[in-house]
């Protein structure tokens, strides 16, 4: 079983940036892909950003230019990159790899 710890969350003001990370257990990270998600309150959970085994990247409409996943498969980690932060970005962020949930990182973004 894989499992996820995401860190790197925190307060930050409109405009600021903050890079979450989630570092993965197990022998065969390289192999999946990894997404980003993240829920509001009240919200349902919604996929932010993915990156395939190859490097490939999708990111949701709402965050594309301001956004940006990333993975060090030696250090079995991937990496979300948010700048231009808006409070609408206020969110728990967890990450995701198919068969396992991180416990989730929480962003708040203040006006």
């Amino acid at each position: 079983q894989v499992q996820l710890v995401e860190s790197g969350g925190g307060l930050v003001q409109a405009g600021g940036s903050l890079r979450l990370s989630c570092a993965a257990s197990g022998r065969f990270f390289s192999l999946y892909a990894m997404e980003w998600y993240r829920q509001a309150p009240g919200k349902q959970r919604e996929l932010v950003a993915l990156i395939n085994s190859r490097g490939t990247t999708t990111y949701a409409d709402s965050v594309k230019g301001r956004f940006t996943i990333s993975r060090d498969n030696a250090k079995n980690t991937v990496y979300l990159q948010m700048n231009s932060l808006k409070p609408e970005d206020t969110a728990v962020y967890y990450c995701y790899c198919g068969v396992s949930w991180g416990q989730g990182t929480q962003v708040t973004v203040s006006s």
